[in-house]
Formats: structure tokens, C-alpha cells, sequence
């Protein structure tokens, strides 16, 4: 075997979820060698380093061997090498640390766990407050009713 097709190798290193998912991103422009996008049918050889754009970061993977059936996990760093840079890992992490403060429309209410990260995040204590902090003085009268 010289040569796979993109989408049945990107599906059967584990890299989608399913072939029609990897033919998507590659007819989205999602999937590049050497910086072209690809088409679903392109062939592949072994030694190519092709990009794959998960928003928000880009991918890269060294094709070491090829193979059109799925394998178990175990089995994907025998025919695949990830070579992603560090600095598009650092954008991941920088977007999961403040993926809280742009919270997506419809996602609903922050949960607990989201509070407490936003607490640590700021460093500010938002929600312990004393009744030593409160300055104002109410004057009540019973004859204003």
C-alpha cells in the first residue's frame, strides 16, 4: 500500500470521529499539506505532514504509516506522529483557562465549578462580604408610609 486516501486514514488514525466528518473538514478547508487545502480523494504517502484546523488551534501530524482500517488507540503512534507546535497548545489552554468569561449563548447558567475558576482567575473576592464593608446609613421613618 503506496498510497491512502486522506479521509479513510485521518478516520482510521482516530483523528475524526467518523470518515464523514473527515471528508467535511477537508471539503471546509480544514485540512492542508504544506500549507494547500486538500480534497477527500487526495492520496497520501508516508513522511507527509499534513494540518488539521480544529478551532481554535491547528493540528499537525507526521503520517508515518498508512492504513485504511480503524485501529484502537494503542495502535495511532505507530502510524502517526503529532508535531503540533507548542505555542498552538498554549492558545488551547489560554482559550479552556477563559472559556468562562465568553460564555456561548444558550450554554445557560455558570455552574458552581465555573464560579470558583473565575474567583481564582481574578483574585477577587467578590461574594465575601461583611456587614463591617456596608458605610451606608438608612434612616427609616414610620411616618413617611
Amino acid at each position: 500500500m503506496n498510497e491512502v486516501r486522506i479521509d479513510k486514514w485521518m478516520w482510521a488514525v482516530r483523528i475524526f470521529k467518523t470518515r464523514t466528518i473527515a471528508a467535511e473538514a477537508c471539503k471546509k478547508g480544514r485540512v492542508m499539506i504544506g500549507g494547500v487545502s486538500v480534497k477527500p480523494s487526495r492520496m497520501i504517502k508516508v513522511g507527509e505532514v499534513l494540518q488539521v484546523r480544529k478551532p481554535p488551534i491547528t493540528f499537525s501530524f507526521k503520517v508515518l504509516a498508512l492504513t485504511e482500517r480503524r485501529m484502537g488507540a494503542k495502535l495511532v503512534p505507530e502510524y502517526m506522529e503529532n508535531v503540533t507546535t507548542p505555542d498552538q497548545y498554549e492558545i488551547l489552554e489560554m482559550n479552556r483557562i477563559s472559556g468562562f468569561v465568553n460564555r456561548a449563548k444558550g450554554l445557560g447558567r455558570p455552574t458552581k465549578k465555573d464560579r470558583r475558576e473565575l474567583e481564582q482567575f481574578t483574585g477577587a473576592d467578590f461574594y465575601e462580604s461583611t456587614d463591617d464593608d456596608f458605610d451606608f446609613d438608612f434612616d427609616f421613618d414610620e411616618d413617611d408610609k
